[in-house]
C-alpha cells in the first residue's frame, strides 16, 4: 500500500486570514516502509512573513524572494502525492493550506477522505498524554536532535517514524490477525478474525486403547521407574 507523509510551514495559522503556505516536505511509504521518494518545496507567499512564523521555521522574507509561487509548483506536487492516503499531524490544519492554495489556481481540493491525522491517531492510542510530534517523538524513541526549528521535510520523516510506530511497528506483519488493519475514520484499527465456536475433542483414551498401553507396559524388561520405587 502506498501512503505519503507530509508537513507544511506557512506564515500564520488560517489562510482565511490572509496566511499562506511557504513549505511542503512528503515522503513515501510502501507498506510502512520509506522508500527514499520526496517531494520538497518552498513557496514565496507573496506578503510578509511575521515575526511570531518566523521564530517557529526561521524562513524569512529574503530566503523566500527568489522561490516559486504555490502555482508554479503545483502539478510536481500533485503527481508526486497522486491518489494515495495523506498523512500529517494535525491534518486539517495541513488540508485547510493546501487545498486554499490549490482551489486559488484553479485546481480541485484534495478529498478529506484521503486524510489520516496522526494527532487523532495518538489521542486514540495515548489517551491522556502528551501528542506534539515532539512528545511521540520522545515516547517511541525517535531522535530529533536535529529540529531546532520547525522544517517540513524534516518533520515529515520523523512523523514516518511515529506514524509507523503508531500503526504497529516495523513488525506490523506479525499482528496475530487474519484480516488486513481496517481504516476507521482516521484511525487505523487492527481487530481478530471472527472464528465460529468450536468445542473441544474428546481426548480420554478408549479402553481397547487402555488395554494395548498395560500390554506394553506389563512387557518392557526392568523398566527405570522400577528402580527407583520405594522399598515396602
Amino acid at each position: 500500500m502506498r501512503e505519503i507523509v507530509f508537513d507544511t510551514e506557512t506564515t500564520g495559522l488560517s489562510p482565511l486570514d490572509g496566511h499562506r503556505l511557504v513549505e511542503f516536505g512528503a515522503l513515501e511509504l510502501i507498506n510502512r516502509v520509506e522508500t527514499g521518494a520526496h517531494f520538497h518545496a518552498y513557496f514565496n507567499p507573496l506578503r510578509a512573513m511575521p515575526s511570531d512564523a518566523y521564530a517557529v521555521h526561521g524562513l524569512s522574507d529574503a530566503f523566500l524572494a527568489d522561490k516559486p509561487g504555490f502555482a508554479d509548483r503545483v502539478e510536481e506536487l500533485l503527481v508526486f502525492i497522486g491518489d494515495s492516503p495523506l498523512i500529517a499531524h494535525n491534518a486539517v490544519f495541513d488540508f485547510s493550506f493546501l487545498n486554499w492554495e490549490l482551489e486559488a489556481c484553479g485546481r480541485t481540493a484534495l478529498a478529506m477522505e484521503r486524510m489520516v491525522c496522526t494527532l487523532m491517531l495518538a489521542r486514540t492510542r495515548h489517551p491522556g498524554a502528551k501528542h506534539s510530534l515532539d512528545a511521540l517523538c520522545t515516547r517511541y524513541g525517535v531522535d530529533r536532535s536535529q529540529r531546532v526549528l520547525h522544517g517540513a521535510l524534516l518533520d515529515a520523516q520523523l512523523l514516518c517514524q511515529v506514524y509507523v510506530e503508531l500503526t504497529g511497528g516495523r513488525q506490523i506483519g506479525l499482528v496475530l490477525t487474519e484480516q488486513p488493519p481496517r481504516r476507521e475514520g482516521n484511525v487505523f484499527a487492527f481487530r481478530p478474525a471472527e472464528r465460529p465456536y468450536r468445542p473441544a475433542r474428546p481426548h480420554a483414551p478408549s479402553f481397547d486403547e487402555l488395554a494395548r498401553h498395560a500390554a506394553f507396559v506389563a512387557g518392557l524388561v526392568d523398566p527405570l521407574w522400577r528402580d527407583a520405587a520405594p522399598d515396602h
